[in-house]
């Protein structure tokens, strides 16, 4: 069973609210109301499980995962019910997967994932410092293998049955400074020996790594270059900026790792900005970059790193973006390739250069 892991968008939140009332009794069920809130105020922090249709041209929901955003470092009827932006604490508010299929660790893949997700935005500077959230007695086991840890009962009331709180704390250190083209130090050191992982886990790794790779291309193998990856926004609905067309890759050869689906990114013409150190020689597969102040072509990614698929940064560097703040340099997180864009320490906004990244077409 091939699993996409994606945002649910807004109009797939009634697909996302009959699964919840096919999962939870009445009267712990949320409301579509409550879903609309949650996705509107929280996006980037409703993911879902799909599986792609047999055409190939749509997806199906089979499971999801919310949350918002609290000041409370534990759970609350009021962190429940609101989104606090800028907030330490995500609480998950529903874990969910169709009756049908259940029983196939896709909640536990889900859920991992979202943990994943959080850990890389909270590296990149985002508020997140933990996850909460309430089960009930029976699923203690099934968060535990998520790495979650048992705190207790849960004041939370909802429904006749009792609730108990778990939490995860997220690891928010910074990974080493970038490797690849410019010869600085590697995101992760890389080893033929596991070390200390727990079993079988060296092994699936081993295994996704001999999996079948996208291919990349260049954006410089488009006959019109910019034009040809940019989504058309006067047939696709969309109402703002212009879209990656196509998932956006690494774009080393042998790699192509998906750094971002399609759809998710918007088109921008900016400055330029010097990523590079003086009199660097860059591989053939990584585009220059004018020199400031000429502009660029940028993919920007909004609002924090968990729209990323995959990403790495760099510890702060003594560049200042904008802002005036330290910039982070991002990488390709499975073969350290970088710089392929940028952001400023503790922002929002991720730019990824459109000729330094490879296209899924």
């Amino acid at each position: 069973m091939s699993i996409i892991y994606d945002l649910v968008s807004a109009h797939e939140l009634e697909d996302a609210h009959r699964i919840e009332a096919r999962g939870y009794p009445e009267d712990e069920a949320g409301s579509l109301e409550t879903f609309r809130y949650r996705q509107s105020q929280a996006p980037e922090l409703f993911l879902g499980a799909f599986l792609p249709s047999p055409e190939g041209n749509g997806r199906k929901l089979i499971g999801y995962v919310c949350a918002t955003l609290s000041s409370d470092t534990t759970l609350t009827h009021e962190s429940m019910s609101t989104h606090v932006p800028g907030s330490p604490s995500i609480c998950i508010h529903s874990v969910c997967v169709d009756p049908e299929h259940r029983r196939k660790y896709v909640g536990l893949h889900l859920v991992k994932e979202f943990v994943s997700r959080a850990e890389r935005a909270a590296r990149a500077g985002a508020s997140y410092e933990r996850i909460l959230l309430i089960a009930h007695e029976e699923l203690r086991g099934f968060y535990e293998k998520a790495g979650f840890e048992w705190v207790g009962l849960s004041a939370v009331v909802h429904g006749s049955r009792p609730w108990y709180e778990m939490r995860k704390e997220l690891r928010a250190t910074d990974a080493p400074p970038l490797s690849s083209a410019s010869g600085r130090q590697p995101l992760a050191q890389s080893s033929s020996e596991p070390q200390g992982l727990p079993a079988g886990l060296w092994e699936a790794l081993q295994r996704s790594a001999t999996r079948t790779r996208p291919a990349a291309r260049l954006l410089s193998s488009f006959p019109n270059a910019v034009q040809d990856v940019v989504a058309d926004i006067k047939t696709d609905g969309t109402d703002g900026a212009p879209t990656n067309k196509h998932d956006l890759l690494c774009p080393r050869p042998g790699c192509g790792s998906v750094i971002l689906k399609g759809g998710v990114a918007s088109w921008v013409e900016r400055e330029s900005m010097q990523l590079d150190a003086s009199g660097q020689t860059l591989p053939d597969y990584i585009g220059a970059l004018p020199v400031p102040p000429a502009t660029a072509q940028w993919w920007l990614v909004k609002p924090n790193a968990m729209a990323f698929e995959n990403i790495g940064f760099s510890r702060a560097v003594q560049m200042t973006g904008p802002s005036g703040r330290k910039l982070k340099l991002l990488a390709c997180a499975e073969c350290d390739l970088g710089p392929l864009g940028w952001c400023e320490e503790g922002g929002s906004e991720f730019w990824l250069a459109c000729n330094r990244v490879g296209y899924g077409a």
